[in-house]
């Protein structure tokens, strides 16, 4: 009995703000039995999740969810319309409170410089510290009334993040500064006096919420590319239903309805063309940027845009099965996955608020009993900046929002990517097989040669031989009709037409005998060839098809078809060679076509006459010579090969049960999508390794100097002027800085990983 596929639901959730919070939320969903799968994405603050509906419902999901302190938006998920509204409301809400702490702060900054300013300075001491205390504690209650909400849900879970640290650093400041205020004689000693600190207080929330409003702002550049994807969508469409024409709601259209598009509008569903003719607009969903002639028969795709005819279609697809939901189905679920890369950080995650809070309670003691006077006022401010300072929200963000930006650049240039995963393991590839037909080539036969004799002109020559395949169902003899059309050939009736199996086809055309066929035919016949012979033989050679013409009894030229080689395949190929990558050619043609083939597009390493089944076993060789090989392929006997390989690369102009077996789909036909993908892979790899580098390299340097480690180099010459604004006399980092500091880290993070989205496709 086959294992049964897991459910995939993706939870939108509130309140996570750093890698710890992942790391709480991921634990408590993989204790829920049936779960099979978790990924929790803090750039998208969603969780993805794989579980067995038999052993467990939606709500055991969301209450682990709630379980770890967190609130689950189930409803934002099946609406991204709530989902955008509720990230807006968010938005203008923190905006509100960040201008507030901002005005305020500046107002205690002021105060707390009182003695410099005439009008003030006359005023008692106590009614300063008064003042100063109505003014930061709406800051401190209100504008700062999340990281204490946010720090208590953790709490009472016995967990910490992000928030504990920002509630204890800014409420100690605080509280410390009400007891100076009220009751400094429990401070105040012949060494001490009694300071206040609530602009400190004040200003680190304004800080903080500063670097999550720029935050989220950044955020909603990364997931651009998903939102105009969906804004792609036409709203309405005109449909035929009752021999009456009517527009509706994109909602109501249903597979078979007869929809009519007019010039200049968009395609509203996928669908087939019944009648007329047009030029479609595709780049919005493959990238190209020519459009594509759409005539009788011809697959139209959903939210592309009609330019010049007008066409009737049935629609084939609709609602979440039409082609663009696909797009946006793989490209959310990509952006919502993780990339091994991230294991690291995920590592340092689970260890890093606890061990934060245990250096900031050392740092106090050992300023509190070591320290200079005031002892106290010296440890206070130290522990503060330790807390404030580390930043646990740039470990959480550098791998998401370099893989949310980079799949999504890959969508928007027709390149779709799986997963995380598949983006990290493309950057390795040092081998590409590119299956032959339908991938290097255009997978169907063309004419390509016309090499008239005997006195025959091309066209005619072209015209009796289409003329008598015009009876025949052969691809070959399909490709010879289609040419002679295409140039506008008047073809005749072909009478007494005969197939002969193997060799040829014979007819009577306008009173003259046609034979057309191989050389075996031409030969049985007892026509003497004489220099078409060796013409045949050249074009064998470059892997083409000649196919000889005889008319009453007498030779009369060649005409040759092949299946052609991709415009452009060359270029890309040549480009992937220039990026260091082996290029293997894959066939189950024999070695003559497959190397002509080869020579055209410039391969060097040819796998020919490789039956459907061994294409797998080949790709499995090449791994065992210690290469990253990925698979191109469009067909349904490449799946096979696709999933074998490191990456799988399907043709998105394939067949679907290729592209449910890649790792990266290519929604144009051409080959320069490969060598996008792969560099967009190393681009996007070595974004997340800078963000990695700089998340630890910022918290490894700035969490001691913030302890004080600076102290012993300047307790007794000083600091340089130039720095005594940032690091006071003696080297203790002022919590204020390290406030702007800690919002700058994660914001370094987020922006560097924007960059991404100026990545250009490569251009073969």
């Amino acid at each position: 009995m086959a294992p049964k596929t897991p459910q995939q639901t993706t939870i939108p959730i509130e309140g996570m703000h750093c890698a710890s919070c992942v790391l709480r939320v991921e634990d408590s969903l993989k204790k829920v039995p049936g779960v099979s799968k978790v990924a929790v994405n803090l750039a998208t603050e969603q969780a993805t999740v794989a579980f067995d509906p038999e052993v467990s419902a939606l709500d055991s999901l969301y209450q682990a969810i709630e379980n770890a302190g967190y609130h689950p938006r189930p409803e934002a998920a099946e609406m991204p319309a709530l989902q955008e509204e509720i990230h807006e409301r968010e938005e203008r809400l923190l905006w509100r409170k960040l201008l507030f702490a901002a005005v305020i702060g500046v107002m205690l900054m002021l105060l707390a410089q009182y003695q410099h300013f005439p009008l003030v300075s006359r005023l008692p001491m106590a009614a300063m510290t008064v003042s100063s205390f109505l003014l930061a504690t709406p800051v401190q209650l209100w504008a700062g009334w999340q990281f204490y909400t946010g720090a208590w849900s953790r709490a009472r879970h016995l967990a910490a993040d992000m928030n504990t640290l920002i509630a204890v650093g800014t409420s100690a400041a605080y509280l410390y500064s009400i007891v100076a205020t009220f009751a400094p004689g429990l401070i105040e000693s012949a060494n001490v006096k009694a300071e206040v600190y609530f602009d400190t207080a004040a200003v680190i929330i304004a800080l903080i919420l500063l670097g999550r409003y720029l935050e989220a702002k950044a955020k909603g550049r990364t997931s651009a590319a998903i939102k105009r994807l969906i804004g792609l969508q036409a709203k309405t469409a005109r449909v035929v239903r009752e021999e009456r024409e009517s527009d509706i709601p994109i909602e109501q259209v249903v597979v078979g309805d007869i929809v009519i598009v007019r010039p200049g509008e968009k395609i509203p569903v996928d669908g087939v063309v019944l009648d007329g003719r047009s030029a479609v607009d595709e780049s919005m969903i493959t990238g190209e940027s020519i459009p594509v002639e759409k005539n009788p028969g011809d697959e139209v795709i959903g939210a592309t845009i009609n330019k010049t005819g007008s066409f009737r279609f049935r629609a084939t697809r609709v609602g979440k099965d039409s082609v663009l939901a696909q797009i946006v189905r793989l490209v959310q679920e990509a952006q919502g996955s993780k990339a091994p890369i991230q294991r690291l950080a995920d590592v340092v995650a689970a260890y890093f608020v606890p061990a934060v809070i245990t250096v900031a309670a050392v740092t106090f003691a050992i300023w509190l009993i070591w320290g200079p006077a005031p002892a106290f006022t010296y440890a206070l401010l130290n522990a503060v900046a330790v807390l404030i300072i580390a930043c646990p929200c740039a470990l959480g963000l550098a791998t998401p929002t370099a893989i949310m930006v980079g799949t999504g650049k890959g969508a928007e240039s027709g390149v779709l990517i799986r997963g995380g995963e598949s983006l990290e393991t493309a950057h390795k590839i040092n081998a590409i097989v590119f299956d032959k037909t339908g991938t290097i080539t255009v997978g169907a036969p063309a004419l390509t040669d016309v090499v008239p004799a005997g006195g025959w002109s091309e066209d005619e020559l072209l015209r009796l031989a289409a003329s008598a395949e015009r009876g025949s169902e052969h691809p070959l003899g399909e490709a010879i009709v289609a040419a002679a059309r295409e140039r506008g050939l008047e073809l005749g009736e072909a009478r007494e037409f005969a197939a002969l199996p193997g060799l040829g086809v014979e007819a009577t055309v306008e009173g003259r005998r046609v034979l057309l066929g191989n050389l075996k035919l031409m030969e049985e016949s007892g026509l003497p060839l004489d220099v078409l012979r060796a013409e045949g033989e050249r074009l064998s050679a470059a892997g083409k098809t000649p196919m000889f013409v005889a008319v009453d009894g007498r030779p009369a030229g060649i005409v040759a078809v092949a299946d052609t080689v991709k415009p452009g395949a060359a270029a890309a190929i040549a480009h992937l060679k220039e990026m260091g990558i082996e290029v293997v050619m894959i066939t189950g043609d024999n070695r003559h076509t497959a190397e002509a083939v080869a020579r055209q597009v410039g391969v060097d390493r040819v796998l020919a006459e490789v039956l459907p089944p061994d294409k797998a076993q080949q790709v499995r060789l090449l791994q065992d010579e210690g290469k990253t090989v990925a698979m191109v392929g469009d067909g349904i006997n490449d799946a096979p090969a696709l999933a074998q390989a490191d990456v799988g690369i399907a043709i998105g102009t394939g067949t679907d049960v290729a592209m449910e077996a890649s790792d990266i789909t290519l929604m144009r036909g051409d080959l320069d999508g490969v060598a996008t993908a792969v560099a967009l892979s190393k681009r996007t790899m070595h974004t997340i390794r800078q963000n990695l580098f700089w998340a630890f390299f910022y918290n490894v340097v700035l969490i001691p100097v913030a302890a004080g480690v600076l102290y012993p180099l300047f307790s007794h010459t000083g600091v340089p002027a130039v720095l005594e604004p940032f690091f006071g006399r003696y080297g203790f980092l002022n919590p204020i800085l390290a406030a702007a500091a800690m919002a700058l880290s994660s914001l370094s993070v987020m922006t560097n990983s924007l960059r991404l989205r100026g990545f250009r496709p490569a251009a073969g």
